[in-house]
């Protein structure tokens, strides 16, 4: 199979939880917890999560929805082959529920609509230009009335925060190669197609916020 775009994660699979608690804590589950916790609807329905990592937020979204059916989303073979073992540990009782597909939201049918866009520390990944296609993808997918949930990292509002952040981008830019340098205008993209944003709650120190968007 061809490398697909994005899929350069594969190499920090197997580490990228535990890199990700050493730097952070428990900050990116907690802002992950607050946006579906806040914005992940009640009744059975159809949830999108793409770029998804490991599988962790698997278990957060069935906990809070048990009957949903998932597409989860993800362009790296490992971090997809990671994902099906994690539900397959721990809630092998909802593995009929989520679909593993292996692509990039190029992948999506044409005729597919979801209740919930979950983008959870996906979106800073892209430079603009990929950012706005992306937005505008994944907003095509989204069904009327339906949620979009964002959790990611802030514009910069202190000096530690934009050190960290050049750190990180160096980090993957050089692992992973992600497109991205410096994080990309989220918020203006998700403006740009109408929805509006509800703020959920800040992390660590402020550099990590979760909203719902409609």
């Amino acid at each position: 199979m061809p490398r697909l775009p994005d899929s350069g994660f594969d190499f920090v699979a197997s580490f990228y939880d535990p890199l990700a608690r050493l730097v952070y804590g428990r900050s990116l589950q907690r802002a992950q917890q607050a946006a579906l916790a806040t914005g992940l609807p009640a009744e059975e329905g159809r949830v999108l999560i793409i770029g998804g990592g490991t599988g962790w937020v698997l278990g957060e979204v069935l906990r809070r929805q048990p009957g949903a059916r998932v597409l989860y989303l993800e362009a790296s073979p490992q971090m997809l082959h990671h994902s099906q073992a994690w539900l397959s540990r721990h809630l092998p009782q909802h593995t009929g529920q989520v679909e593993f597909r292996l692509g990039t939201e190029a992948d999506l049918r044409a005729n597919e609509q979801f209740e919930a866009v979950v983008t959870f520390f996906f979106l800073d990944l892209f430079e603009p230009h990929r950012l706005r296609l992306l937005v505008r993808r994944l907003h095509a997918a989204l069904a009327p009335g339906g949620v979009w949930l964002l959790a990611d990292f802030a514009v910069p509002q202190r000096w530690w925060h934009a050190l960290l952040l050049r750190l990180m981008y160096w980090f993957f830019g050089l692992t992973t190669g992600i497109g991205a340098r410096q994080r990309p205008p989220i918020e203006p993209e998700l403006m740009r197609q109408g929805l509006s944003a509800a703020p959920v709650g800040r992390f660590f120190g402020g550099m990590i916020k979760a909203s719902v968007w409609r």
